[in-house]
């Protein structure tokens, strides 16, 4: 009998190993990606560490644009990423229905069943509402009387050699960018009055009195410890930009439990905390990995 245990036991585990969707036959490893500025950082390190208590093997690549971020995935070289409601409708797209842009629900809906013939996934859309923002220094927004983006394009008209504006390339170029913010408020700005850099610099060359506004999102944590202020989008002029992990759907037909795993995250991530996320990367010069870390432990997210 032992003899016969012993020769059946090694037959019955490889064909175990073999049979499909045995959690044996899966190496259960994905690979997340994210975008090149710190709240891209952080959705990625956030979603790795609750894919891995799940028992996941994940491999973080981040630090690539809006663009590259979307072909990753539709190429397969991303899994999952956390995609905006807003990049998707405007820049992917090319939509500017501003009865759907502006709209949560709308624009969610529109991007997912969009996206679901390229058998890409939206999952549960994150609460905070990342949009772009143009900002300025409260004391010199108070001083000229700039409380909207109507207010400054009032001004830039009068005089469009006083501002000179920090913004990034992606940001100068596309359609729910700079070049649309004059369009709609019926303003142009003089391309020398313009300092192309990445946007983590945008924030510094504000703070530093080297420019006199900037682009931001207004979930950063460096707009409140830097004392700026948003300038109020009075036209409606950006779209909702709420963040949602995108799944290959190949990736999801292998492993349903996704969704539950990062769920967590679209119920808790507010605007609010994730400025402070963002700013003990940005200001507090904390690691990612910590920052994330941390805050899961503070709502017992992980064991």
């Amino acid at each position: 009998m032992k003899k016969i245990f012993k020769l059946v036991f090694p037959a019955i585990l490889i064909l175990t190993l073999l049979l499909p969707g045995s959690v044996f036959a899966k190496d259960k490893s994905l690979i997340v990606g994210g975008k090149d500025y710190t709240e891209q950082l952080l959705l990625p390190e956030l979603a790795g560490i609750l894919l891995e208590q799940a028992g996941f093997d994940v491999t973080l690549k981040t630090g690539v644009g809006s663009v590259i971020a979307r072909k990753s995935l539709e190429n397969a070289q991303f899994d999952l990423y956390y995609e905006y409601t807003g990049t998707a409708y405007t820049l992917y797209y090319k939509q500017k229905d501003t009865e759907i842009m502006t709209v949560p629900e709308k624009v969610y809906d529109w991007v997912k069943q969009a996206d679901s013939e390229k058998d890409l996934v939206w999952l549960d859309p994150v609460r905070f509402n990342n949009t772009y923002s143009l900002m300025m220094n409260k004391a010199e927004a108070e001083k000229l009387e700039i409380k909207s983006i109507s207010d400054l394009g009032v001004y830039v008209t009068k005089n469009p050699d006083k501002l000179i504006f920090a913004l990034d390339s992606e940001f100068w170029e596309r359609p729910d960018g700079f070049k649309g913010i004059m369009k709609r408020y019926n303003f142009r700005l003089p391309s020398n009055q313009v300092k192309k850099m990445s946007v983590g610099l945008t924030y510094q060359a504000l703070k530093d009195g080297l420019v006199n506004s900037a682009m931001g999102f207004t979930t950063d944590g460096r707009i409140a410890a830097f004392g700026f202020v948003n300038l109020e989008d009075d036209k409606s002029f950006f779209p909702v930009y709420n963040p949602v992990p995108v799944v290959r759907k190949e990736i999801l037909d292998t492993y349903p439990e996704i969704p539950a795993i990062l769920k967590p995250l679209a119920e808790n991530l507010t605007s609010e905390v994730m400025q402070q996320l963002n700013m003990a990367v940005d200001i507090d010069h904390k690691p990612v990995h910590d920052v994330a870390m941390d805050w899961l432990k503070s709502k017992n997210l992980i064991k």
